[in-house]
């Protein structure tokens, strides 16, 4: 077992990092810092400045805003003056109502809202909020390094808050480095009494899954694989189940549905992919509670260690990331020790490495459901014994360097690939 004191770092990285989340976290993000900028004004703007990071810019254009049936930032800055708290971080649009939505609408329609990239800024999450009111007092507010992580706020020019970004589009320098053994180590042997915490995780997101299968959101990709047609093809199986809660989650998230769910490192999607494929297995199969709670502290802690040092947001797809960790707490259910779940991590990423993120959407249900199939297959090789090996490819025998040679990629081999992707997004018709 860890020392005390170690394992209280990492469950308290846990807790900043496993946080409740309503919306996808780059509009709820902006969002939240416009409730922060009108705070401060404390008065009616005449016009709203909002300058972006290409990553934010491109995770919040085509996705839905929670309770609006809208997407895209116009929205979720309006709704931030209207009724954002800023007290409730990524739940800050969680009062939204009908009559807020149609003062948001006219809130757009007086045009004092001006969305652009910010330039000349390395750090890939980066939003700045500043407004005017008519007696010419302006307010801003400034969000960087991660989705919460306020860095300044000023009224006419005085420094209101101000800290210095601890982060450069990576997670905290001083927090504890985590590696796959420490992390194992930690997930089996802890007390439960200091994990449970983890199953509110398994409530909310299972919650918003069925959810979705009430409604309609997004693709409907939930709820295609429990049709009649889809199921004469896969069967009406645990796989099946699995993949269908966990695309479900994601349709009534992108969908905007005012439901909140558990997020991992910034992202709603992470968290989904992190959790659902691990506790419907674990539903399915008869799994006792301490497993479960073992099985979704590993996924949720690899999926923090790989943003570590991947950073907040990337080209690559976070479904590679939270799918490889959700593989990993799959992989000890089905009986896997620790040199089956590392040959699983080294089969993740021999797959699914160089999946793009084109932006929240809709269709990311698709690129979950991509991930958790991957993620099956993978847990179930290694536990036959089947692992890439360091001949092929970005794969090393160590599965941490595997990991740091992914995240490598991601964070430095794909920029041109971001730069073209956000390109190609803003220039179509």
């Amino acid at each position: 077992m860890l020392a005390k004191e170690i394992r209280q770092e990492i469950i308290d990285l846990m807790n900043r990092e496993i946080v409740p989340a309503m919306g996808c976290t780059e509009p709820v993000a902006v969002s939240l810092c416009t409730s922060k900028c009108y705070e401060t004004l404390a008065a009616t703007p005449v016009s709203i400045n909002v300058r972006l990071s290409a990553n934010i810019l491109k995770n919040a254009m085509g996705v839905g805003i929670p309770g609006t049936g809208m997407i895209g930032l116009p929205i979720a800055i309006a709704l931030g003056v209207i009724i954002g708290k800023s007290e409730y971080e990524l739940e800050v649009l969680r009062d939204v109502t009908p009559e807020a939505v149609e003062k948001g609408r006219e809130l757009i329609d007086s045009k004092i809202i001006n969305i652009s990239l910010k330039p000349d800024i390395t750090e890939k999450l980066y939003i700045e909020v500043e407004m005017t009111d008519a007696d010419g007092n302006n307010a801003c507010a400034v969000i960087s390094g991660g989705h919460t992580n306020f860095v300044l706020v000023t009224r006419n020019g005085e420094n209101i808050f101000e800290k210095k970004a601890t982060a450069s589009d990576t997670d905290a320098e001083d927090d504890l480095k985590l590696s796959l053994r420490m992390i194992y180590d930690f997930a089996m042997t802890t007390p439960l009494d200091e994990l449970d915490f983890i199953l509110e995780a398994r409530r909310l997101n299972k919650n918003i899954a069925e959810v979705s299968f009430e409604g309609k959101y997004g693709h409907s990709v939930g709820r295609t694989l429990r049709c009649q047609r889809q199921q004469k093809l896969m069967g009406d199986s645990i796989f099946s189940r699995i993949l269908s809660y966990t695309t479900a989650a994601c349709d009534a998230r992108m969908g905007g549905s005012p439901t909140a769910v558990m997020s991992n490192s910034g992202s709603g999607n992470q968290g989904i992919a992190a959790t659902l494929p691990v506790v419907i297995y674990a539903e399915e199969s008869g799994a006792t509670d301490e497993q479960t709670i073992r099985a979704l502290a590993l996924s949720h802690l690899i999926v923090i260690y790989i943003k570590q040092s991947l950073g907040r947001l990337s080209a690559l797809c976070g479904c590679v990331v939270a799918t490889t960790g959700s593989a990993c707490g799959l992989c000890y259910l089905m009986g896997g020790d620790f040199e089956q779940i590392s040959a699983t991590v080294k089969n993740m990423v021999a797959n699914l490495t160089g999946m793009i993120c084109d932006g929240a959407k809709p269709s990311c249900a698709m690129k979950l459901y991509t991930g958790v199939s991957t993620a099956m297959i993978s847990a179930v090789m290694a536990l036959e014994g089947n692992s890439v090996t360091a001949v092929e490819g970005i794969i090393d025998n160590d599965v941490d360097k595997t990991i740091h040679n992914l995240t490598y990629i991601g964070r430095e081999g794909m920029n041109e690939t971001d730069r073209l992707i956000l390109e190609i997004m803003t220039s179509k018709d």
